[in-house]
């Protein structure tokens, strides 16, 4: 285990792992209580893995990071939830399984091994307890009797709509799945396909999502608000209704509804443009001009929206053969399908007014259609001449309505109020968010709780008949065949209505996994709840989350869902709060020679290689001292042995302490006591500030100071030093666990250090006896004081123009100024 005392001393990286881990298994020292009310709590939470395989640089970077802060926590007093679990449903294990000819079940639950092992080795503070997997059917149950609940809310429906479709995968994917036209997850072209399909409906949350985010301003990090308001996307402005012209031979009673939001541009809509995928538009089409258009449709579909949005590409369409009439100018407007729209904004349609918006005047100017300013942008040229839309504001021509108008707001306020008293339209706010589509066309998911009877249509399956089971497929029965495997699972399928008993079908699809990851923390309060989802006292007594620690990648899909989750439970009485995560901490990513690791880039960087050659202290203690929690670590600019080599100078200042435990550090060397007392002063302060880096760099200055105390000063018998040596290893205990608790028992103390109290600090020891005082003249350094902290500014002058290198520059010159900043700074000016 070690050698004799001195430098040469060193400890058994491995033997020291496998020793306390058996320890704190024993232990159990991380399990939250939770019933001592005299303990305030705290709720540390990561986000939890996915089990594709064993533990990456980047499980190893959010693991360090969240751990440190859980430990310290601990420290502190406070009675600490830390729970681990995993993700485990989802499309990579359903892939396998079809490579394996084996039930995903296999892939899942063999990997979830294989990361606990290496979680458990990695050193992690978590209470296993409470360990949870989302695929477990005792898990999925609750999340289907959630979806059930916001089901009978009206919240969970059913409709058919052009969706984002996979062809690799066979599945549906949410808008936010689709990242620059590929599938998130294999890369894959994303393509339209028309399918009935399962919906949140999160819009009627929308204000509220974005109102409660004054609770998380400072707490959450500014991006990710700004991220999520983005993606929200609320805009202020009007209904306008369109009635289309009965000339055109298309019956059409109702009119067309479009949202902008500069209605006070209206005299200036020239033409309607409808997205070709919309059922407006295959509602309006006139019979001459079908063939054509349906021709397009078909084009359109295989365009992914984020080409169809491109300002690059050229504009195309085709007319619908209907118009239009413009409710303020009595104008009858050609109504074209263009694939620049897109079906879900607002009806799918939008009023062109190409004078003023750059798509539009590309269509108008492609397709020779009317171009006519309705605002006077000071010194643009008209658009109609110069193909340069003017967006800007500026004084309304061509307006009737608006003549001697001079704002936009006013303008606006105008033309909302005549299309209210005309019936033509309304002022209204309008969201980017859709709704969040859930269903899956994939085997391994949350099966979705619905029986589909020819009598009764959708019929919710009751509450004491789930779970609703997984059937057992393997392999070719997963492969991908357009519609979901479950399908084809008929004796799965084929059930009784729950209502009238009838024969009917079960639902096939199964959930978006991000349902299962919308509520997960509310089940870690208490995971063997057989009443409901989660027993609301014990969230009460541990929820929100008061650390949330994950990848800024999931700021709009995981994070907005949850937020969404937490407040229909509000709204159901389950819960007390709005907001499920009270602060949010985003890691940066662990790179490589500046790039992200990658298997083509030949610059991975493999974690259980890491662990083996330099140990799991070494490892932590290196992401953690890299750089600030949120910043890149690029691992070819950092180094592990040189962490090795200072956890070893850390133990063997434990090791060579001589003094016996519970000597009074009070009679030791004062100059080690202070610097020892104003660590862990200061180390306080950066835990709660999240500076963690900084820590890391404090403790290496105590040990230093702790060795030159044993070698150069009273030495290691001094209780000063016995006193720094444990200060170290209470503190290196959030980092470096393994050595630490090897630390503490060297001092000759009972496992474990993680229990121990934050070391109390002797207030009188922080204050300086004296502090350096830099004297200047003419802005060059020309003496240095030792004074006083308490120094008053008088007193500094004259120590200071006393000092005799600073008198021997003023001889002979003339004092215009002097400068005092006591006690630090005495700047004279000559």
């Amino acid at each position: 285990m070690s050698t004799q005392h001195g430098e040469a001393a060193s400890y058994d990286v491995r033997a020291v792992q496998d020793r306390w881990r058996a320890v704190w298994d024993d232990l159990r020292p991380f399990d939250a209580d939770g019933t001592d009310q005299s303990r305030e709590r705290r709720y540390a939470l990561t986000m939890f893995p996915y089990p594709s395989g064993d533990l990456h640089m980047g499980h190893g970077e959010v693991f360090a990071l969240h751990d440190m802060l859980a430990r310290y926590w601990r420290l502190r007093g406070y009675d600490v939830l830390n729970p681990i679990g995993w993700d485990s449903f989802g499309l990579p294990a359903e892939n396998a399984a079809i490579k394996r000819d084996e039930n995903p079940a296999t892939f899942t639950y063999d990997n979830i091994e294989t990361q606990a092992e290496s979680i458990r080795r990695y050193g992690l503070s978590f209470d296993w307890t409470r360990r949870l997997h989302t695929s477990d059917p005792e898990y999925y149950r609750w999340t289907q009797w959630l979806f059930l609940r916001f089901f009978e809310r009206g919240l969970a429906y059913r409709k058919a709509s052009f969706v984002n479709w996979c062809p690799n995968d066979q599945t549906v994917l949410a808008n936010e799945q689709v990242v620059q036209g590929l599938c998130e997850r294999c890369g894959a072209v994303v393509t339209k396909r028309e399918l009935t399909q399962w919906y949140f409906k999160i819009t009627d949350y929308a204000q509220r999502l974005l109102d409660d985010m004054e609770q998380l301003e400072g707490k959450w990090p500014e991006r990710v608000l700004t991220m999520q308001r983005n993606w929200i996307g609320r805009s202020e402005g009007a209904w306008v209704d369109f009635a289309i012209s009965a000339e055109d031979g298309v019956k059409r009673d109702e009119p067309v509804r479009v949202f902008t939001t500069r209605p006070d541009t209206l005299y200036g809509a020239t033409f309607m443009v409808v997205a070709p995928d919309a059922k407006l538009a295959a509602e309006l089409v006139a019979d001459d001009h079908r063939a054509q258009f349906e021709a397009y449709l078909e084009r359109t579909k295989q365009a992914t929206e984020i080409e169809r949005q491109s300002t690059e590409r050229p504009k195309t369409g085709v007319p619908l053969g209907v118009h239009a009439v413009n409710p303020v100018t009595g104008e009858k407007m050609p109504v074209w399908a263009a694939d620049y729209v897109l079906a879900d904004y607002g009806t799918g349609a939008v009023m062109a007014v190409p004078a003023h918006d750059q798509r539009d005047l590309d269509f108008a100017r492609t397709y020779d259609l009317p171009v006519r300013a309705v605002i006077d942008v000071e010194g643009a040229e008209d658009p109609a001449v110069s193909g340069i839309a003017t967006p800007g504001d500026g004084a309304y021509v061509s307006s009737p309505a608006l003549e001697g108008i001079e704002t936009k707001a006013d303008g606006i306020a105008t033309i909302i109020a005549r299309l209210e008293a005309d019936g033509a339209g309304e002022g209204t706010i309008n969201f980017r968010l859709r709704d969040w589509l859930l269903s899956r066309q994939r085997y391994w998911g949350c099966p979705i709780p619905i029986v589909h009877c020819p009598d009764c249509g959708e019929v919710a399956v009751p509450d004491d008949q789930l779970p609703v089971e997984l059937p057992y497929l393997t392999g070719s029965d997963l492969a991908p065949k357009g519609t979901s495997p479950l399908a084809a699972a008929t004796d799965w399928v084929s059930t009784a209505c729950p209502q009238c008993g009838g024969p009917a079908q079960r639902d096939t699809d199964t959930m978006d996994t991000f349902v299962d990851s919308s509520w997960y923390y509310l089940r870690y309060c208490s995971p063997q709840s057989t009443d409901g989802p989660f027993d609301p006292a014990e969230a009460r007594r541990w929820m929100p989350v008061d650390q949330y620690v994950g990848g800024v990648e999931h700021a709009i899909l995981h994070l907005l869902y949850s937020r969404f989750f937490t407040k229909v439970l509000h709204d159901m009485g389950m819960v007390d709060f709005v907001e499920p995560f009270t602060s949010l901490m985003n890691q940066g990513q662990v790179i490589n020679e500046g790039k992200a690791m990658s298997k083509s880039l030949g610059n991975g960087v493999d974690l259980g290689e890491q662990l083996e050659e330099f140990g799991v202290d070494a490892v932590r203690l290196t992401i953690v001292f890299a750089s600030p929690p949120e910043d890149d670590i690029d691992w070819a600019d950092v180094s592990p042995s040189g962490s090795s080599k200072f956890l070893q100078r850390a133990w063997r200042v434990a090791h060579e302490v001589s003094s016996e435990p519970g000597a009074d550090p009070a009679d030791g060397d004062q100059a080690l006591r202070r610097t020892t007392h104003r660590t862990v002063h200061d180390c306080e302060q950066l835990y709660e500030s999240r500076r963690f880096n900084v820590v890391v760099a404090r403790l290496m200055e105590l040990v230093n100071a702790t060795r030159k105390a044993i070698d150069a000063g009273p030495g290691a018998a001094d209780p000063a030093v016995r006193e720094a040596a444990e200060v170290i290893s209470v503190l290196l205990s959030t980092i470096a666990p393994y050595v630490a608790e090897e630390m503490w028992s060297e001092l000759g103390h009972a496992p474990s250090v993680s229990q121990q109290p934050w070391p109390t600090v002797d207030e009188a020891l922080l204050v300086e006896d004296t502090v350096t005082c830099v004297v200047q003249v003419k802005g060059k350094v020309r003496g240095k004081v030792e004074v006083p902290p308490s120094i008053s500014d008088e007193d500094l002058q004259a120590i200071a123009l006393a000092e005799p290198n600073v008198a021997r520059h003023l001889e002979g010159a003339e004092i215009r100024k002097v400068i005092v900043r006591a006690p630090k700074l005495v700047n004279v000016v000559i």
